[in-house]
């Protein structure tokens, strides 16, 4: 096991680039310590999750899904929160969407920029989500086709290159992902959603013996 670094601390903003709702859950714990040291963050998410809740319909689980994130943002100190409409269950590496990615970093000239894991497998027999690899595809080619693109460029994803130290901010994580209380019943009606949320983060922030015993948030540092 090759021990990552630590988490660049040089910067002050930074936007995390996803496709769903919920996506920014599984590091909400570093973004939690970020906030709370007083850097900026903002959440763009691809969707509004519309298709997110089965049996539901879409014009009632988009709103319904925005209104959790933002409140699960919130909790993770976070204010910035924007949602493009792209569809869900079908979003693609498009020239639009890679323009609507540069134009938004070219503007709010964050210093890095993190998205979700685009790689085709988590694990042998784990296939990623292709909104996911989609939406990561665009993000990368977007940065590499801009001019003056942001310092980093991170995935939320192992094994990692990088990893942020949070073991004061796992339950602050947890209370965010929960605020999608309903989106996770639908998973699961018979776990509480946050009982849900405390085991998705367990898997998600692992104790690492080489960084002394503490719960990581694992990136890999894709450019910079």
């Amino acid at each position: 096991m090759v021990t990552p670094e630590l988490f660049p601390t040089d910067w002050a903003s930074a936007v995390v680039l996803v496709p769903h709702p919920d996506d920014p859950e599984y590091l909400s714990a570093a973004v939690a310590k970020w906030t709370a040291a007083g850097r900026h963050v903002t959440y763009i998410l691809g969707c509004r999750g519309e298709a997110g809740i089965e049996g539901m319909a879409t014009e009632q689980a988009g709103p319904l899904r925005e209104d959790e994130q933002r409140r699960a943002a919130a909790i993770a100190g976070v204010e910035d929160v924007r949602f493009w409409d792209e569809p869900d269950s079908n979003i693609r590496n498009t020239a639009a969407l890679r323009d609507k990615i540069a134009e938004t970093l070219t503007v709010s000239k964050p210093d890095l920029v993190v998205t979700v894991f685009g790689g085709a497998e988590w694990a042998p027999g784990a296939p990623n989500q292709r909104d996911h690899i989609e939406f990561a595809a665009a993000v990368e080619q977007a940065y590499d086709e801009m001019t003056l693109p942001p310092r980093w460029l991170f995935a939320a994803a192992p094994p990692p290159t990088h990893v942020e130290v949070v073991d004061e901010f796992v339950d602050v994580a947890v209370e965010s992902f929960a605020a999608h209380e309903r989106y996770l019943m639908a998973l699961d009606a018979h776990t509480p959603a946050l009982e849900q949320a405390r085991q998705q983060l367990e898997m998600a922030l692992p104790v690492r013996g080489d960084i002394g015993n503490h719960r990581v948030a694992q990136f890999v540092k894709l450019r910079g």
